[in-house]
């Protein structure tokens, strides 16, 4: 599954010393064993606590993460396009704090 190499680009210049694997067809990044963030296809995947991830639906171009038909509690997608480096810095800055707080796995 093809993704978008230089949001993955972007993505690992903002998570430079972190894990990383592939996860559902594109790279992402782990902190202490728990995802953060990752790029599917063209999209920015971001792990959130239930309240913020809420609160992201209501934002232009943010829609839940869902593969297998029932939509994953805490993670959302946020489009490309509504990506400046602004928004992915507090994307990737939200993601980073709730992740914090989950234990190691």
């Amino acid at each position: 599954m093809a993704y978008d190499e230089v949001l993955a680009e972007r993505l690992r210049e903002r998570l430079p010393a972190a894990a990383r694997r592939r996860l559902f067809g594109g790279p992402a990044v782990l902190a202490r064993g728990n995802v953060t963030a990752g790029v599917n296809r063209d999209d920015l995947l971001v792990r959130l606590s239930p309240e913020d991830a809420a609160a992201a639906l209501e934002r232009p171009g943010v829609r839940p993460f869902d593969v297998t038909g029932r939509p994953m509690r805490g993670w959302v997608l946020v489009a490309g396009e509504h990506l400046d480096d602004a928004d992915l810095d507090q994307w990737v800055a939200t993601a980073s704090a709730f992740v914090a707080t989950l234990p190691p796995q």
